[in-house]
């Protein structure tokens, strides 16, 4: 088997064509609109932090848990960050716009997606203990009746 004797699958090789006419003559294609619906803008994010961790151990979650509350900011939707671990980048004071140091469990989560009301849901920046939360609310229902 040696890739380089073949370049690549040929089924798409007429797309090459449209492409030349497209530069050679680009006023002979006809112009497609297709109607498209802005989404609604997201205001409110609920971050789910790892939990509890030991000294030393899982901080590429702080930091990318962190990251992901400044990008939020940035783009101008609030940020709810439940972690009950308060010696975490993620809680100081000014990062995330509301904190709650809740353990991250489906019956914590769903109080706080009740009170809260969030647009979202970000469950990939606190590690397995935050994706097996995400999946049991997502199994009980929890996501969908607030969706």
């Amino acid at each position: 088997f040696h890739p380089e004797a073949c370049g690549g699958p040929t089924d798409t090789s007429f797309l090459f064509t449209y492409f030349i006419n497209a530069v050679v003559n680009p006023t002979a294609l006809p112009v497609t609109t297709v109607p498209y619906r802005l989404p609604s803008p997201v205001k409110k994010v609920l971050v789910l932090g790892s939990g509890g961790l030991s000294i030393g151990q899982a901080g590429e979650f702080d930091y990318s848990g962190s990251q992901c509350i400044k990008a939020l900011k940035e783009s101008n939707i609030m940020s709810v960050l439940i972690n009950p671990n308060i010696a975490t980048v993620q809680t100081s004071k000014g990062l995330a716009d509301k904190v709650y140091f809740l353990p991250v469990t489906p019956e914590f989560v769903t109080s706080v997606i009740e009170i809260e009301k969030p647009d979202g849901l970000f469950c990939t920046f606190g590690g397995q203990t935050a994706l097996n939360c995400a999946v049991a609310l997502h199994d009980a229902g929890v996501l969908k009746k607030h969706n």
